[in-house]
């Protein structure tokens, strides 16, 4: 998140908590600050582990999966999982430290 949008969120939760805006306003700020998740093409998710620098292993074990699921989603034989979607965009956004 940006830092930007880092102080809109805290004084949007400080309004929330004074009662001056309501919990489906609040939720729409906490939408606004999540990491969005996409798809990702077999030669973006081998992009994003190389950028990081690491092995298929060690993006493996970092992920929660096998070092062969990465291999096979690297090579476009499978797709990731939504859950494991949403820890590439972290890895893309934010970086690896992002998830360990």
């Amino acid at each position: 998140m940006s830092e930007l949008l880092a102080m809109i969120h805290e004084n949007a939760s400080d309004l929330y908590e004074a009662g001056l805006i309501n919990k489906t306003t609040m939720q729409d700020f906490d939408k606004l600050c999540l990491t969005p998740v996409q798809n990702f093409s077999s030669e973006e998710i081998k992009a994003i582990r190389e950028k990081e620098r690491i092995s298929q292993s060690v993006f493996a074990h970092y992920l929660n999966v096998n070092k062969n699921m990465v291999s096979e989603w690297e090579r476009g034989v499978k797709k990731p999982s939504r859950t494991a979607l949403k820890l590439l965009s972290l890895v893309q956004y934010k970086g690896i430290e992002a998830i360990i």
